[in-house]
């Protein structure tokens, strides 16, 4: 489990944007005194760009029977992505799953293992095997799909669900 709860849950988030190719989207994660994280920023299409993520390794080791994860979040209504790496490499395939962040409430959402599709690059990877949790290295959070314009997401905690 992941909870930002403190100032130093922080340790490890980097930012990872459209920046790599050209683009000029820029984004950020920052702790809130009030005892949250706050993933921010801005996507342009500028220079062929279009997304903002942040990232991080993983440190505790993962275990079976996991079958979904759940976010607590509260945004501005956009669509994110949780996006999950089973290797440690910077770029490769990239398993996804959408969220809708809810202004106001904060909300818990579960999203299954199985709503987690494989990517490169933002696009499909039909021959990818399927995702195993125990295997994840990396977690990270992503805005994308022609959503251009500031954003902001809120986050209490990433859960791993039996």
């Amino acid at each position: 489990m992941i909870c930002f709860d403190r100032p130093e849950s922080l340790a490890g988030w980097h930012s990872i944007d459209d920046a790599v190719m050209g683009g000029i989207s820029a984004s950020r994660v920052d702790y809130d005194s009030r005892g949250h994280a706050v993933f921010s920023g801005i996507v342009s299409f500028a220079n062929n760009g279009g997304f903002a993520s942040v990232r991080r390794r993983l440190i505790a080791p993962r275990r079976n029977g996991i079958t979904a994860y759940a976010l607590t979040v509260r945004g501005d209504g956009k669509t994110y992505k949780l996006s999950l790496r089973v290797d440690p490499e910077f770029d490769g395939v990239s398993y996804q799953a959408k969220f809708q962040a809810p202004p106001e409430d904060w909300l818990q959402i579960q999203l299954p293992l199985t709503d987690f599709m494989p990517t490169w690059r933002g696009r499909p990877v039909p021959d990818a095997p399927i995702l195993d949790a125990t295997k994840v290295q990396q977690i990270g959070l992503l805005i994308a799909d022609q959503q251009a314009g500031p954003f902001r997401m809120e986050i209490r905690s990433i859960k791993l669900l039996p």
